[in-house]
């Protein structure tokens, strides 16, 4: 915890997910009360993207991030809520205008994990 999923259209492939995972890290700490060496993030490149009535394809049309944050249950709707902000805020930092994308979609959630969730550490 938490389990954290960044997905990304293909236009957007030279942002440094890297440094914004690591980032994303630490505002995660201090927002959520979450420890550092738990933060998991996954950077995943989606494709055939459509907004609207256009292709996402990095070559003059949108292009959309979306982050998926899961935390144990116990935050409150405020914190989430800073948390999901904070994370808006973050990827504008991190996201710049890039040449073939028109629109950048930004979005977060922050969820809890469902009661079911267990783990392991080898």
């Amino acid at each position: 915890m938490p389990q954290i999923t960044v997905e990304h259209s293909p236009g957007l492939d030279g942002v440094d997910w890297n440094a914004f995972a690591l980032a994303l890290h630490r505002v995660v700490v201090e927002v959520a009360a979450a420890r550092l060496e738990a933060c998991k993030t996954r950077v995943l490149r989606t494709e055939d993207e459509v907004v609207g009535d256009v292709a996402a394809t990095g070559t003059g049309g949108p292009a959309i991030v979306h982050v998926t944050l899961a935390l144990l249950p116990g935050r409150s709707d405020e914190t989430k809520a800073e948390l999901t902000e904070a994370v808006l805020e973050l990827l504008h930092k991190h996201i710049e205008p890039t040449d073939g994308v028109s629109t950048v979609h930004v979005s977060a959630e922050v969820r809890d994990l469902d009661p079911s969730y267990r783990k392991y550490e080898e």
